[in-house]
């Protein structure tokens, strides 16, 4: 019986596991960004981005940067194909040049989405909004906000 239940088990955990969708994208607006999203649930995710204006192209400054964003939609309706959704993140920054330091953006974010018909494609648009910590030449506290829209590509 405690096998039989272990191998139930194992295979509920199997089954949830392989319904969780896995994403690619990129996004534009306050910097350029690239991000690999997992679903948790059917409702939330988690997003990992990287963030590509690194280089800042300009001469003197080299930075690095990212974010962990948790997902979950706002309601399991949606409005002519969006679907609103909200959540919360963390984002970092190093920086050598003519800003040596580190920073840190603690921030919530609501956005909509819209799955394109027909394909594993999605788009959406977001807004963020946090506290922004620097430390280094540049040591400071103040509010920090982003606007981004991206394209989402489901992974088979």
């Amino acid at each position: 019986m405690k096998n039989l239940l272990k191998v139930t088990t194992l295979i509920l955990a199997s089954a949830s596991m392989a319904s969780a969708a896995n994403y690619i994208g990129g996004s534009v607006g306050s910097g350029l960004s690239v991000h690999y999203k997992s679903d948790l649930t059917d409702t939330s995710a988690v997003r990992y981005g990287l963030n590509l204006d690194a280089l800042n192209f300009n001469f003197g400054q080299v930075s690095v940067g990212g974010t962990v964003d948790y997902l979950s939609d706002l309601s399991s309706q949606n409005f002519g194909g969006l679907s609103p959704y909200y959540g919360f993140g963390l984002g970092a920054g190093v920086g050598l040049g003519s800003f040596t330091g580190v920073s840190i953006y603690p921030h919530a974010l609501a956005g909509l989405k819209y799955n394109i018909v027909g394909g594993p494609l999605s788009v959406f648009g977001e807004l963020n909004a946090g506290v922004r910590i620097s430390v280094g030449a540049g040591t400071g506290v103040g509010v920090g906000t982003g606007v981004r829209i991206g394209l989402d590509y489901q992974l088979p």
